[in-house]
């Protein structure tokens, strides 16, 4: 009689460990392709939603442009997070799934100077112009919406060939990374990435005739090994603990 009154705890614990050793299995490792674009937002919310789930992400960061290709040759991943144009692409080849696509977040482009270093009126599209010629190097995104756009905006402010002796165009690197370190007098980039690197001073945005935004959607890959993980994902980036921390970032979220 006095074994049988410990069935039920016996049965309890071993219940708790079913459900503990299922959890688990059911963790998984998530493969995510995220541009460069959203990184500051990703390193905040990727461990946030590791503890809150249990699974891990592996993140690869980069322009989106030099992601796709990644995809396009083949390359496995269950969550990218890309620009518009990329996105659409891949989708019309059946690389993401449509119905998986959210948007995470919206932002338009500035300008960031060395901290510390004398601020540049920006505010109007004739000082802009002034600020870009007066300095003595700049350095953009060489790919990428943002890249194309900051190209597209020196080609129409007439000063393309100036601004191209003093140009350094960056890959994956952050272009802002360059002005923390003394090495690019201004950074053009979408804003929260300039805000997010420490060293260096936020000039503005590029005036209004001239701005631009940047959506970056996210979907999960057709051929993803995570789906399920993937999508809780996907869920996660348009939720009430991530919403909060992308327009920290200095983001627009959705």
């Amino acid at each position: 009689m006095k074994t049988s009154s410990n069935i039920p705890g016996i049965l309890g614990l071993g219940l708790a460990l079913f459900w503990v050793q299922a959890g688990v299995a059911a963790a998984a490792e998530v493969k995510v392709f995220s541009t460069i674009g959203v990184r500051s937002v990703m390193l905040e919310l990727g461990p946030r939603f590791e503890g809150a789930t249990g699974h891990k992400l592996v993140i690869s960061f980069d322009v989106a442009n030099a992601l796709k290709r990644r995809i396009d040759a083949g390359e496995s991943f269950d969550v990218a997070i890309l620009t518009v144009p990329v996105m659409d692409d891949l989708i019309k080849h059946n690389k993401i799934i449509a119905d998986t696509r959210v948007n995470v977040a919206r932002s338009g482009m500035g300008l960031a100077v060395r901290a510390g270093a004398p601020k540049s009126d920006i505010s109007s599209t004739d000082a802009f112009k002034r600020a870009l010629l007066s300095a003595k190097s700049i350095t953009y995104p060489k790919e990428g919406l943002t890249g194309i756009h900051i190209a597209k905006v020196l080609e129409r402010l007439g000063i393309a060939e100036a601004m191209g002796a003093k140009a350094t165009l960056t890959g994956a690197e952050s272009p802002a990374e360059l002005v923390a370190r003394g090495d690019i007098e201004i950074a053009a980039h979408i804003i929260p990435e300039l805000l997010a690197v420490k060293g260096v001073d936020f000039l503005g945005p590029l005036p209004s005739e001239l701005q631009n935004y940047i959506v970056l959607p996210a979907g999960v890959g057709a051929s993803a090994a995570e789906p399920q993980a993937a999508r809780e994902f996907l869920k996660f980036l348009t939720g009430p603990v991530a919403v909060p921390i992308i327009k920290s970032k200095g983001y627009e979220a959705g």
